[in-house]
């Protein structure tokens, strides 16, 4: 094999799912013995993160269907996949609180709420209003767009950018996204 891990791992998601994600990492490596009834098997996983929208599912060679599910509400998974699941929910909720990466999954432009919202699904937990706004404004790192929602019932929200330059400028310098 001339590929790295990570470029299989693209291959693989572009080939079977048909998925080009903006953010893949490697997350762990599974190998506990007997993991596979069928012979040893040591798995790197990698988690990513794609918009729904950006995707319909699509079995390819590997599997017989494909479907979006609920990582709550998931089939029965072969073998010790629910562990490595498990694995990627615990990482992606860490990561959330010390990385912007939850920018990733929304659109260009997006509310506050939509924002707020992302993070209490990922979180498992209610975050108050108030100050979810204040902490996350006083990061600097939000465009405020001269925009507003469009074809809502409510009164229209204003519209917000992630900034992701100004965000790189403040990594640099040292500054920690952490909420």
């Amino acid at each position: 094999m001339d590929e790295s891990l990570e470029d299989a791992a693209r291959r693989e998601l572009e080939e079977e799912a048909g998925i080009r994600p903006s953010h893949l990492e490697q997350l762990y490596t599974f190998g506990t013995v007997g993991r596979d009834p069928r012979g040893r098997v040591i798995t790197v996983a990698y988690f990513v993160l794609v918009k729904l929208s950006d995707y319909r599912p699509r079995a390819a060679s590997d599997a017989r269907e494909a479907a979006w599910f609920s990582v709550w509400d998931t089939p029965k998974l072969a073998f010790d996949h629910a562990e490595i699941l498990s694995t990627a929910l615990q990482r992606l909720k860490g990561k959330v609180r010390y990385q912007p990466i939850g920018f990733e999954l929304l659109p260009p432009k997006f509310t506050l709420t939509q924002l707020q919202r992302l993070y209490e699904v990922v979180l498992e937990r209610t975050l108050d209003k108030r100050n979810f706004r204040k902490k996350i404004l006083a990061m600097d790192l939000l465009e405020e767009l001269d925009e507003v929602e469009q074809d809502v019932s409510h009164r229209a929200a204003r519209l917000y950018r992630f900034d992701h330059r100004k965000y790189k400028q403040l990594e640099k310098a040292g500054f920690n996204f952490e909420l």
